[in-house]
C-alpha cells in the first residue's frame, strides 16, 4: 500500500529530533504544543508506525522514528536548497551559501571562498555567508537549518562522532604542538624542532585555552596522558593570546599547526610531540545536500584550500578551534 508523507508534518518531525521536546518545537516553529502534538499523531498515522514512544515523562524517537527524521533531512534540505535557488533567480541574484567555521579556520581558510581582489569573480560561485562557530554550536547551527556547512573539528584525544542527519567531507589532518620560549627549551635540552616529551614539562605555568571549547578538553587530556594535570597560569580563547604569553616566558601551550603563527615568529619554539596529538578537520553538511551546485562548490573550495602535510599556519596567531 502507498501514502504520501506530508512536508511539514517531516518538518515538525526533524524539528523535534532537533529540540528534544514539544514545547521547545512548538517554540522554534512559533506554534503550539497542541498543534505539535496533532501534526505528530498525523505524521504517524500517515506512516502506519509507531514513530514516538513515551520515556517517564518525555517523549522520544522510536527507531522508525530516527529512520524517518534521516530521510526528512535529506528532504528538506533539498526543498530548502530548491527554495533559496529559485529566489536568488528571481532576484538576479547568484545562490547563497551560509557557512559556519571554528575561529583557526574561519580566518585561514574561509577568505579563500571570496575572490581575489584582483582578479575576476566566477559568476557561477554561489555569495558565502560566514559565521565563526566552536565545532558544538556549528553543529546546532546546521540542524537547525541555520547554515548549510559547519567547517568542524575533532582530536584524536577527542573523537566527534557524525551528527544524525549529515555527511562528513574530509579536509585535512594536522599536529597538535608544544610552544615553548626557547629558553624554556634550551634549558631542557630540547634542539630547535625536535619532538618533545610532554611528561618533561609537566612542573611548567600552562597556557590553556577557554574551558567551553574542545581545545581545552585537549590539552588536558594530552597532559592527563602524560601523566600529570596542567597548572594553568592563563586561560585564553584565542591562541594569539597564548602564544603571545609563550614568548613572554609566562608557560608553555598546545596548539595546532592552524593557528600557529608566522614560521619563525619570535620568542617561540615549536615542537611536534613524541606522543603524537593530531586535530582533524572536515566539513559537514546535511544528508543528500552535497550535491547542491552552491554546496558542491563550498565543498570542493574547501577542499582545494586545505593546507598541505607540510605547511603551516600563514598570518600571525588564532583564535580557539
Amino acid at each position: 500500500m502507498s501514502f504520501l508523507l506530508d512536508v511539514r508534518r517531516l518538518r515538525v518531525l526533524a524539528e523535534f529530533a532537533a529540540h528534544g521536546t514539544v514545547a521547545a518545537t512548538a517554540q522554534a516553529l512559533h506554534l503550539t504544543g497542541p498543534a505539535v502534538s496533532q501534526q505528530l499523531a498525523a505524521l504517524e498515522r500517515e506512516s502506519g508506525l509507531p514513530l514516538l514512544e513515551k520515556q517517564g515523562r518525555t517523549l522520544r524517537l522510536t527507531g522508525a522514528g530516527r529512520r524517518l527524521v534521516d530521510h526528512a533531512q535529506v528532504v528538506l534540505g533539498n526543498l530548502a536548497a530548491a527554495e533559496s535557488d529559485l529566489a536568488a533567480l528571481r532576484r538576479g541574484e547568484r545562490a547563497r551559501v551560509r557557512v559556519a567555521a571554528f575561529p583557526s579556520a574561519a580566518r585561514t581558510l574561509l577568505p579563500g571562498l571570496w575572490p581575489d581582489p584582483g582578479g575576476s569573480a566566477d559568476p557561477d560561485a554561489p555569495l558565502v555567508h560566514l559565521v565563526e562557530h566552536e565545532p558544538d554550536q556549528a553543529e546546532r547551527a546546521l540542524a537547525r537549518h541555520e547554515v548549510d556547512i559547519a567547517v568542524t573539528h575533532s582530536y584524536s584525544l577527542l573523537p566527534r562522532p557524525l551528527p544524525p542527519g549529515c555527511e562528513r567531507r574530509e579536509l585535512f589532518d594536522e599536529p597538535v604542538y608544544l610552544v615553548l620560549h626557547p629558553a624554556e627549551a634550551g634549558d631542557r635540552g630540547l634542539a630547535p624542532g625536535a619532538a618533545a616529551d610532554l611528561a618533561a614539562f609537566a612542573g611548567l605555568a600552562w597556557l590553556l585555552p577557554g574551558p567551553d571549547t574542545a581545545c581545552h578538553e585537549m590539552a588536558q587530556r594530552a597532559c592527563g596522558a602524560a601523566g600529570f594535570v596542567p597548572r594553568p597560569v592563563a586561560v585564553a580563547s584565542d591562541f594569539a593570546v597564548l602564544c603571545a604569553l609563550v614568548a613572554r616566558r609566562a608557560g608553555a601551550a598546545l596548539v595546532p599547526r592552524l593557528a600557529l603563527p608566522d614560521p619563525g615568529a619570535p620568542g617561540l619554539s615549536v615542537h611536534p610531540l613524541r606522543v603524537p596529538v593530531r586535530r582533524s578537520v572536515h566539513a559537514l553538511h546535511r544528508a543528500g545536500t552535497g550535491a547542491h551546485p552552491g554546496t558542491r562548490h563550498v565543498l570542493e573550495r574547501l577542499a582545494a584550500l586545505a593546507p598541505g602535510p607540510g605547511s603551516q599556519a600563514t598570518s600571525p596567531g588564532g583564535t580557539t578551534g
